[in-house]
């Protein structure tokens, strides 16, 4: 006997009449309830309630080793050598440093793949003190809930798959992938979603992203990110007092664009994270620049506060006082706006069938999630019409991007099990 996978009862549903998203609900209930009642799938579960402790070590562990943005290659080795161990095939990192295994399915090859993606970066630049430690109940470190929350998820699955001896039908794609973070810009799923190994390959995908139980995250959040740098001749803080200064330019820029209105439906904001430049506390710098991101719901809202942006520069400049050179006005100042990140809006269709299954798993377990619009992995395959979500690990966390990030382990089984039960309706189970 054998369990069909969502997307092979579509076609049922249809010839039914029950394609509508509460007929398909009540369909993927059936499903899920069915499924969890499996004697390998209680093992599965049970394994996880079991392996705690484990899971406990393992997630210290990877938030031990070094992830900056464009240095997760020790990370990366890490996770191929867990994937060896969990008896994943084809265990390789691929050409940009995503760490990929496959556990093959019952169906004859060519079969699509469900997909289960966890980052292995995180925010912290090369050198930040990696102080990872128990504290009570709690793990702390930085990155220790995002994402080391969901790579121990993402083992944790294939741990108790491989104990339980279940076999899916359709093959499950182990992805750690790289650059979610900051300037990364997803640069990890763009290239998974471009490989034309993947790129129609994947049926689903499920991105495991901190921790947390109560969101399914069913819309992709828009982003463009900017690096701004003003030039100026520079020179001595004495002897050249009243050259041009590109920091208090900057600074006249900052506050003329802080004044941007911005609506709160689509909710839009702006941030200046980074300003660098300078030399030394007597010198008139020659450049400096910041950073700042920009998001919003709506692509005309990001393009609002792009022109925003980019005329508080041009007005800051202007506004300086301007010198006389070779029988010119000049003030010696030029700027760049250069983009440094860009994430696409997008939104899941309310009748996604991948939806259906987390909701009915939800249901199942008496779990209560919401809708949410975030800035994830997700963004890359659902602007391009693809079935994805991207859901926690379980568990609490908080602190995130800060060295004071913590996990709490508590609720960490409902999240997994949650995980467990979406995996396996998506692609199927053989008996």
């Amino acid at each position: 006997m054998r369990i069909r996978s969502v997307f092979a009862i579509i076609s049922l549903l249809l010839a039914m009449n029950i394609s509508s998203p509460a007929g398909l609900n009540a369909e993927s209930e059936r499903q899920v309830a069915h499924l969890a009642a499996l004697p390998a799938v209680e093992a599965a579960a049970a394994w996880l309630r079991a392996h705690e402790e484990l899971l406990r070590e393992r997630q210290l562990e990877v938030t031990r080793i070094p992830a900056p943005p464009f240095g997760e290659s020790a990370r990366a080795e890490w996770l191929r050598e867990r994937f060896l161990e969990l008896g994943l095939q084809d265990v390789h990192t691929d050409g940009i440093g995503n760490v990929i295994g496959i556990r093959p399915g019952s169906q004859p090859e060519p079969a699509r793949y469900v997909a289960v993606t966890a980052h292995i970066d995180t925010v912290f630049p090369a050198g930040t003190p990696l102080i990872v430690r128990h504290e009570d109940n709690r793990l702390l470190g930085p990155g220790v809930s995002d994402n080391a929350a969901g790579v121990t998820a993402l083992l944790a699955l294939g741990g108790a798959l491989q104990e339980a001896g279940i076999r899916t039908e359709l093959p499950l794609l182990f992805v750690g992938n790289v650059g979610e973070e900051g300037e990364g810009d997803v640069r990890g799923m763009r290239y998974l979603f471009a490989d034309p190994r993947w790129r129609e390959a994947i049926a689903c995908t499920l991105v495991v992203d901190g921790a947390g139980t109560d969101t399914i995250v069913s819309e992709a959040l828009g982003s463009k990110r900017f690096q701004v740098t003003v030039h100026g001749p520079g020179g001595h803080s004495w002897s050249d007092f009243g050259v041009p200064n590109p920091i208090v330019v900057l600074a006249r820029a900052i506050d003329q664009f802080a004044r941007t209105p911005v609506p709160a439906q689509p909710k839009t904001t702006f941030n200046v994270g980074v300003i660098s430049g300078g030399t030394s506390v007597n010198s008139i710098p020659e450049s400096a620049s910041i950073k700042v991101d920009i998001r919003s719901a709506a692509a005309e809202q990001i393009d609002r506060l792009e022109r925003a942006l980019r005329d508080a520069v041009d007005r800051a400049i202007a506004q300086e006082p301007r010198a006389t050179s070779g029988g010119r006005s000049h003030s010696g100042l030029s700027a760049d706006v250069q983009l440094i990140g860009s994430r696409p809006a997008a939104r899941l269709s309310p009748g996604s069938h991948m939806l259906a299954v987390v909701q009915a798993v939800d249901a199942h377990l008496g779990n209560s999630a919401r809708l949410q619009r975030a800035s994830t992995d997700a963004n890359i395959p659902m602007s391009q019409g693809r079935e994805v979500l991207a859901i926690g690990a379980g568990g609490a966390g908080g602190g995130a991007h800060t060295l004071r990030e913590w996990y709490d382990p508590a609720a960490r089984e409902l999240g997994l099990k949650r995980i467990l039960l979406t995996v396996l309706t998506l692609a199927g189970v053989r008996e």
